[in-house]
């Protein structure tokens, strides 16, 4: 707090050199350190209720559907049949909001490392921690590392919703994890994982596809827009156990009225198709991540 100008927070990391996210605080609504992280929730003037995690922002009120959409229905749209899904991190529930959605989804699995996280976002964050408690969601607090060497071949799609490469989640950055979650899918399976910006750390993004392209057949990178995060835009590592999958047309197409039941803000298959769309500098430095 007050880094920037008294009574706003601003957002300071090596992963993005340079620059800073700051927002207006309207009340500090819980701060503390847990056995893994400093977690900080605050009202803003702008963007409503914001979890930060170790100093970075990981959800703001406003602009939290677009990340929690495309993290969730990229992979659950380019599966022929998604039923049995794994959530590694994703303590506020914003991803299993989503994932439960989606009409094929049977049963989700979530293994979150900080059951503090899990408190509090039920407490000051309700309209994504309601993911947690939907009765197709199992809930495990635990290290998702340790989960997954006992659960072999059990799941369609794992999607990771980690914080960035810091702390606890820098694990989830490797090729071991990688090759963990590969062994933990069904023949078929799809991956997808938080990737960090082009923008900013095209290194860390070169080095999380090549981890999972020496790991899968066929991998894609994804981006998508979020205001409240450093440069406006995220982006998600792909990768299938299908040689056939093809990650920029979307197997499941839902239609307007679908979209609106389950109050869809951002994602759809036009959006699917373009978010595998990357600017020229993008596609050059990738090219050979992606396999092209």
């Amino acid at each position: 707090m007050d880094s920037f100008k008294k009574g706003w927070f601003s957002e300071y990391n090596d992963l993005w050199p340079g620059i800073s996210v700051s927002l207006e605080v309207t009340k500090i609504l819980h701060h503390e350190k847990s056995q893994f992280q400093d977690i900080l929730l605050v009202e803003t003037k702008a963007h409503g209720k914001v979890l930060v995690l170790d100093g970075i922002i990981q959800c703001a009120q406003s602009d939290e559907f677009s990340y929690q959409e495309m993290i969730s229905f990229l992979p659950l749209c380019s599966h022929p049949n998604p039923k049995n899904v794994l959530i590694v991190g994703g303590g506020d529930g914003g991803v299993a909001r989503e994932v439960v959605k989606h009409p094929d989804v049977q049963h989700v699995t979530q293994v979150e490392i900080d059951g503090r996280v899990l408190d509090l976002t039920r407490k000051y964050l309700p309209h994504m921690a309601c993911g947690l408690d939907h009765p197709k969601v199992t809930l495990h607090v635990g290290d998702g590392f340790e989960f997954m060497k006992n659960h072999s071949q059990q799941f369609d799609v794992i999607i990771t919703d980690s914080s960035d490469p810091v702390g606890p989640a820098e694990c989830l950055f490797k090729e071991s994890y990688f090759t963990l979650m590969k062994t933990a899918l069904k023949p078929g399976g799809i991956v997808c994982s938080q990737a960090g910006t082009v923008w900013s750390n095209e290194r860390l993004v070169e080095q999380t596809l090549g981890h999972c392209r020496s790991v899968f057949p066929v991998v894609a990178f994804g981006i998508t827009s979020v205001p409240t995060y450093p440069t406006g835009q995220i982006g998600f590592v792909l990768g299938s156990r299908n040689p056939e999958t093809k990650f920029q047309e979307p197997i499941k197409i839902f239609s307007e009225k679908e979209l609106d039941d389950m109050d869809m803000k951002y994602y759809d298959d036009k959006i699917h198709r373009s978010s595998f769309v990357l600017p020229r500098f993008a596609a050059k430095v990738l090219k050979q991540s992606l396999g092209k």
